[in-house]
């Protein structure tokens, strides 16, 4: 598989929002397809579980693709997947998102997205970590850009590296305005390329990104 997995350093670290902007950037010159295999606190529509994430990715590429496909399993709880998946009686396996991220990616550049952090629960007895290994994908990692960034930082490319994953990078996402100097505190630690990421900055970190995936 050629392509990329994203995921955060916890939940709630504006991950999808990322990852949006990159694949509108990827997209101008080359052929994307996105997979969230499974996304959870999706809302029942007309007797169909929504999941917003999933549609945000679809829709920055331009994909015309059934979201059967790019997330095959929806779940309304607010927990990881492998907790959703099994209180419905439904256990999900590592292989079932395997096959999902798999399913008719052709040649494709795939971007995958997971759910929550390296270390969150998937799958039944399986964490992103996992799934990202599987696929034998490069990872991008997200944190956000606030007090505590530098440890949750060096916590996951520590978890990355434990799991012999190749990092294209970290994503500082400045959520909220600050004063900071994460960036240049993570960069005194770790040879992982660190970029800055905020609506005031999106062309230096286009240029940036394309450069390193």
């Amino acid at each position: 598989m050629n392509g990329v997995f994203i995921t955060g350093s916890n939940t709630e670290v504006g991950k999808t929002t990322v990852a949006v902007e990159i694949i509108k950037r990827l997209s101008e010159k080359r052929h994307v397809k996105v997979r969230k295999p499974v996304e959870t606190n999706c809302e029942l529509v007309d007797g169909s579980y929504v999941p917003k994430d999933a549609i945000a990715l679809n829709k920055a590429c331009g994909s015309n693709e059934a979201l059967t496909i790019v997330c095959p399993n929806c779940f309304a709880l607010e927990a990881s997947p492998e907790e959703a998946s099994a209180s419905i009686g439904k256990p999900l396996s590592l292989d079932d998102l395997v096959r999902a991220c798999n399913d008719d990616i052709g040649n494709s550049f795939v971007f995958v997205e997971g759910a929550g952090g390296l270390y969150s629960p998937i799958a039944e007895r399986s964490l992103n970590s996992d799934l990202a290994a599987r696929l034998h994908l490069p990872v991008i990692i997200v944190v956000r850009d606030e007090l505590g960034a530098v440890c949750q930082g060096l916590l996951a490319i520590e978890a990355a590296k434990k799991n012999n994953l190749k990092i294209v990078c970290l994503v500082l996402n400045e959520i909220n305005s600050n004063t900071l100097f994460n960036k240049e505190s993570l960069a005194a630690y770790t040879d992982v390329p660190i970029l800055p990421f905020s609506k005031d900055s999106l062309e230096f970190f286009y240029s940036e990104i394309e450069s390193l995936i």
